[in-house]
Order: structure tokens, then sequence, then C-alpha cells
């Protein structure tokens, strides 16, 4: 078997064979296994391989085995981070093409028995009880120029953004002592004060925090703040 395309880029075992061994191959490698218009969109709305890598390796130290990711996009990070470790993942998406593509993505990877997507929005899909959810500014598209926008096939609002952070808030508030939260570069929010941080990488592109749920928040309060910069509607 050739190790790379005609392209010139690694082919899928190649990738995931690296990602295994705690090397980081190109974004560019990966992408190429997008389809053509999510490529493109991969530089402020996906997560960056290095980042998914990172996020496994915390999982892993931390015995996290089942891992929810809310705005899951493309399905990069799940795909990603799977292959870097050992975790089940599911991703929330309430774009269809996109959950198309993410589970078309999982399978070129040979990862869907490890790697499910949902479509639905957050508040109305049942979302799995999961160890860790993993946040990459997800609700921030609510809020940019259309232009900036993925596309326009999913209601964005302000009133859309106010209602993903309430349902945010009661699943965080809901989730059991000890569930953990990754966000990169931030979700437009601050965590409950039940959640505190516990690990942070800022030498990465954005900073990334990891955050473990210490005791049960009796005030109930989400504290708005921690908006991040770019865009990360979905990883």
């Amino acid at each position: 078997m050739n190790d790379t395309s005609s392209t010139g880029l690694p082919q899928p075992e190649q990738i995931a064979a690296a990602l295994r061994a705690g090397r980081c191959p190109q974004d560019a490698a990966f992408d190429h296994f997008l389809a053509a218009p999510l490529r493109e969109l991969s530089g402020q709305y996906w997560t960056p391989l290095e980042v998914a890598a990172r996020a496994a390796q915390w999982f892993e130290e931390c015995h996290v085995r089942t891992v929810v990711d809310i705005g899951s996009g493309a399905g990069k990070f799940c795909v990603a981070a799977a292959l870097a470790g050992h975790c089940h993942y599911t991703g929330l998406e309430h774009r269809e093409h996109l959950v198309i593509g993410a589970r078309g993505l999982a399978r070129t990877f040979k990862v869907e028995d490890r790697v499910y997507f949902i479509q639905g929005a957050l508040g109305n899909a049942c979302i799995p009880a999961a160890d860790a959810y993993y946040l990459y500014n997800p609700f921030e598209e609510n809020v940019l120029r259309e232009t900036e926008r993925i596309d326009q096939s999913v209601e964005l609002s302000d009133e859309r953004q106010a209602r993903d952070l309430i349902a945010i808030r009661r699943l965080l508030l809901g989730a059991r002592v000890g569930t953990y939260v990754l966000t990169y570069n931030g979700f437009g929010a601050r965590l409950p004060p039940a959640y505190s941080e516990v690990r942070v990488d800022r030498e990465l592109p954005n900073a990334l925090r990891l955050w473990k749920k210490m005791s049960t928040n009796r005030s109930g309060q989400l504290y708005y703040g921690d908006v991040g910069r770019s865009a990360g509607a979905a990883q």
C-alpha cells in the first residue's frame, strides 16, 4: 500500500497510526478527508489536531471514558481524539449535512465503533450522560455577521445563543460530581461555581482548559463572560 495518495497527502491509515503513536500530522492532511467546502472552514471552526491530541491525553490521564462534544460540526474533534486515545465520543450537531459528513469521516478513519453523532439542538436532543463534555465556543456563531457563519440552514440569533447558554447551564448543573468540562477558546460564559479548573494549556492557538465538578452547585448560576475571540461553532 502506498503511504500517500495521488495528492501527496497521507492516507487515513497513516494519519491514524501517527495519532495513535502520539505524533500530530498536519491539519491539511486530515482535512483532506472532509468535503471541500468544509476544508475551507477548518481554520475557523474545526478543532486543530494538536488540540484534539492534547485533549485525548488529558482524558486518558483523568480516566475519562465517555465524552460528549457540544457542537461537533464536521466531526474532526471526535474522530481525531478517538484516534489519539481510547474514549467513546458522542457529537451533538444541529446541521444535518454536517452530521452526515461526520459519520462518513468516522467510517473513513474506522472509529465508528467509538464515535457517534446526533442531530439536534441543545436543549431538545437527548444527550447521553458522560464523563466529560467538550465545548469549542459552540454558541458564538449566533452573534457573528452572516458572511462569517457556516450557512443559513439553522436558526442563529441572540435569542438562540441565550437559549443555548441556559441549556448548557442546565446540563452542567445536572451533571454528577466528578464530571469534567473541557473548553477551547471559551464558550461564552463562565462555568458554575461547582466547577474548578484543574488544567490549562496556553501554548495552543487558544487556551485549552479542563474543569472538574467538585460539588453540587446550590446557586444554579451561570456567570456570563469568558467569550472567545474566534468562532468555534463546531468541531
